[in-house]
Formats: C-alpha cells, structure tokens, sequence
C-alpha cells in the first residue's frame, strides 16, 4: 500500500502530526519502535498542558494515540533503519525487513537518555544504572539512590523516588538548578532528600551491581552509598539514519527552522528531534501540527 503519509515516532509530535493529517483527508501510517505516546508516557504527574490540571504521562499518552487511531490512522511497532528517496517515493525501511511507502514522510523520532559518561556505565545498566524513575523506581523501595541532573526530569525523578526510596541524593553540576524553581522548593522540604550541588559523579561503585559512587565536589572526594543511579542529564537525537537526508547541527538534531522543511522535498522534521531552543510537551505538538499542515501542502501541490 502507498500511504500519502508515514509519521516516523509516536511521541506527541507524531501522533498530533497523524491527527492533523487524517483530518485533512491523507492516508497515514505512524511507526513508533518502543512506546506509543513517546517519553511523557515516564511522566508521572502532568501539570503544564493545556486543558489537564493534572495528568499521568501514560493516560495523556493513551489519550493520544487513541485519538491518533480513532481518526483512522495506522500503527505498526518497528524500529526504522532508513528511507530511500526514489523520485516522489519515499520508502522506509524498517530493522525487521519490512519496507512502508509514502509520498511524504515526518521524522518525529525524538530524542534518547544522554548517558552520564562515567565508566562501567553500560555494563551495570540494570543493575544499578537506570534511566526512568518511572519504568524502574519500584525496584528501589525503601532503597537509598541517586539522582544525577538538574533539569526538570531530574527535579521530577527525584521527587517520584523520594515518596518510595529511604533516601534520595539529587547530584547536580551546578549551584542550582535548571528546571522549575517550584519543584526545588518542594524537593528542598523533603526530610529524606539531599541536595549535592556543584558535584559531579566521577564512579560508580560496586561489582556486578551498584552500591554507591563516587562524587567530586568543591574539590573534595566523597563516597554515597546508594543501591541505584537514575541519569537524567539530557537527551540526544535518533536522526543518525537520516543523516543523508536532512542537515544536521553540531548536536546531531535536524538543521530545520520552524516551519519544519528539511532539505528533502516531501520530508519533514517535528519535536525534539529538531534543532530549537525549547524542547516542551507544547512545542512538539506544535511541531506535529505545523508539519502535518506542510505535508499536506507538499501532497496537495
């Protein structure tokens, strides 16, 4: 089947995107390798979108991709490897073999955990070394850990953790924070919450699994003893698959402007895949819906 459109990503950039475009009329397919509803889906609490005093990440994320596919749009869980551009045919090729062809197709394939860096990081992934307080901070119950960043997510993290965990060791770079003055004020409060500030974690101690690290502060040493580490330290993009398509900045996100073009008629860009300056639940659905509109544009031509 020829879609008029693919959406590569099912965060909240590609499922407005597919909403979008459904409305208008075109035929669309939304592949997504992990989880419909994308990274909010981690979120416990939601408090700053439109309409929602306060929603789980997972429900505000079911309420999107129901929405999606109420509309009539497709879905298909695969990992995409490529696209091959063939004149005003676009084919994405897909881990498992699979090809999807469309006329236009919107990269709206997000952004992933920016590792922390240190060594033995990898290997002890699972064992100590998490990236979502969400997905795996039940495990740590009654549990001392460590937080490591100072944005939102980490400001969120360690608040999620501390309802649960002993102790919570927020690790952050600076003298203060990067996210919500209102979140640090209340994790400030927080008896079994512990602010490390101007640090930096320089190991991770332990064997075959975590028990503490090793953090570098105002020119000291210490050692936390911790049975888990959540790395909240920032995103990278997954767009090195089409590299060859779209112009990438020195971070590797999609050289693309608001209007969400790319250098490949027919190929579009939207959410935290893209290069901006606010990377928000608000503004990758306006992504979404910018690129659909321009995708319909391109096809209507």
């Amino acid at each position: 089947m020829m879609y008029d459109l693919i959406v590569i990503g099912g965060g909240p950039a590609g499922l407005t995107a597919a909403v979008y475009a459904r409305r208008a009329g075109k035929t669309v397919l939304v592949i997504e390798k992990n989880t419909f509803g994308g990274q909010i889906t981690w979120s416990p609490r939601v408090e700053n979108f439109p309409g929602f005093a306060s929603v789980s990440g997972a429900e505000l994320g079911d309420l999107m991709t129901n929405q999606a596919m109420d509309q009539g749009a497709e879905v298909e869980l695969e990992e995409v490897t490529g696209i091959r551009v063939d004149g005003d045919v676009k084919t994405v090729l897909c881990e498992s073999g699979a090809e999807y062809q469309a006329r236009a197709v919107i990269l709206a394939s997000g952004a992933r955990p920016r590792p922390l860096g240190v060594a033995r990081e990898e290997e002890l992934v699972g064992s100590g070394v998490n990236y979502c307080a969400v997905c795996d901070g039940a495990f740590y119950a009654g549990l001392p850990v460590a937080v490591v960043g100072g944005g939102n997510s980490a400001l969120q993290d360690a608040m999620l953790l501390s309802e649960t965990c002993s102790k919570v060791y927020l690790i952050h770079r600076r003298d203060s924070f990067r996210g919500e003055q209102k979140l640090a004020d209340a994790l400030a409060q927080k008896e079994n919450v512990e602010l490390v500030l101007n640090a930096r974690v320089a190991a991770l101690l332990g064997d075959e699994a975590v028990t503490g690290v090793t953090v570098e502060q105002n020119g000291a040493t210490r050692d936390i003893p911790v049975e888990g580490v959540f790395v909240a330290v920032g995103h990278q993009p997954d767009n090195g698959a089409f590299a060859n398509l779209i112009a990438l900045d020195g971070a590797g996100y999609a050289d693309a402007a608001e209007d969400c073009l790319t250098v490949t008629p027919g190929l579009f860009v939207a959410g935290d895949c893209r290069k901006k300056t606010v990377r928000q639940l608000t503004t990758a659905v306006a992504d979404g819906a910018v690129a659909a509109l321009a995708a319909c544009r391109y096809l209507d031509a």
